[in-house]
């Protein structure tokens, strides 16, 4: 797999860096704080999130404006800024319908996009996210203190050669992460922004407020949260999900705000995200069964080779329990009431000829 990182021009002519990898249905990363494309591509927090959504996708990466590769001296840092820029990227790459996630602050962003542009947002995947930034959240006088507090201190200790000011953000980022890990988080912040720039993008992200946009979603929505996410609380992701009509809410169970790949939590996110983002048509064998996701046809592929759960979970890497889950829905796609009617089926179209 190879990263291929181009640019375009948002509206007010500020140049947007974006990424693509993988093949298959375009799935949109949208933008948020802390990113550079470049370096990602060998950090041991953000490669395996890389690899994994680019497996069955076609996956689209920005750095928001301010931020990693894209212009950093800009007038305008602002939230209809970063909606704009996601708007400008997604045309640049000319994509019309495609799934679109939105992690942490990403969610907030990806929200506004999916009520503005209905017609091409499919699904709507969020982690760690929230509808309103931490000075929307009722903040209580010591609160304000300790969000300015922490704007001084990114503003003199960010860009200073010891990482403690910034190790910080690293443990509240990821406190299961390994030595290797927070040191990463720590590079990725020097790497990503200036102090200055990071100060602005703080006090935007600190007034989101898209509650009234969430609850005029119209497309299927998955949410995930952390229960004890030290970013953004576990209760801001239950708000998110009562807002959007229809979501469907996942707790995971992990400290992290970005999960690790060492940890359960992060295959969880992985067996959610491919049971819910189905397919594009025309995928898999010819096409045939559209409506299964990537994993689902992967199970198939395997029941029509006339392997068993226990054989099917060796061979994917998952576990007996994700088998018989994805089987119950191929079950209820296919419209079929048992395995030798699903291999029959499956057969007629041309799985399990490997």
């Amino acid at each position: 797999m190879n990263q291929q990182i181009r640019f375009c021009k948002s509206y007010d002519g500020a140049r947007i860096a974006y990424a693509v990898t993988g093949e298959g249905p375009p799935l949109v990363k949208a933008p948020h704080w802390l990113t550079h494309l470049e370096y990602e591509w060998e950090s041991p927090i953000w490669k395996p999130w890389i690899e994994a959504l680019s497996r069955a996708h076609t996956l689209l990466r920005m750095d928001e404006r301010g931020c990693g590769l894209s212009d950093r001296d800009v007038a305008d840092i602002s939230f209809e800024a970063w909606v704009r820029d996601l708007e400008a990227v997604v045309d640049a790459a000319g994509l019309d319908r495609f799934a679109l996630f939105g992690h942490s602050q990403g969610g907030a962003i990806a929200v506004e996009y999916a009520v503005r542009h209905p017609e091409r947002v499919t699904h709507l995947v969020f982690l760690g996210a929230y509808a309103r930034g931490s000075m929307q959240r009722d903040p209580t006088p010591q609160r304000i203190e300790e969000l300015q507090a922490l704007l001084k201190l990114v503003e003199v200790g960010w860009g200073r050669g010891d990482p403690s000011y910034r190790q910080i953000f690293s443990t509240g980022f990821l406190p299961g992460g390994t030595l290797e890990q927070l040191n990463s988080m720590s590079e990725l912040q020097l790497r990503s922004a200036t102090p200055e720039g990071a100060v602005r993008i703080m006090r935007s992200m600190f007034t989101v407020d898209v509650r009234e946009a969430a609850a005029r979603v119209k497309c299927p929505t998955l949410i995930l949260h952390a229960r004890r996410d030290r970013r953004v609380p576990f209760e801001e992701g239950r708000l998110l999900a009562g807002l959007v009509p229809g979501a469907r809410f996942v707790p995971l169970e992990t400290d992290n705000h970005i999960l690790l790949s060492q940890e359960p939590a992060f295959g969880q996110f992985f067996e959610e995200l491919e049971a819910f983002v189905p397919r594009a048509a025309g995928a898999g064998k010819a096409g045939a069964f559209p409506q299964l996701t990537a994993r689902e046809a992967e199970v198939l592929e395997r029941i029509a080779q006339g392997l068993d759960n226990a054989q099917i979970a060796a061979h994917l890497g998952i576990s007996e329990k994700t088998v018989r889950n994805n089987i119950t829905r191929i079950f209820d796609k296919l419209a079929v009431e048992n395995r030798s009617q699903a291999i029959v089926l499956a057969r007629n179209n041309g799985f399990g000829k490997a």
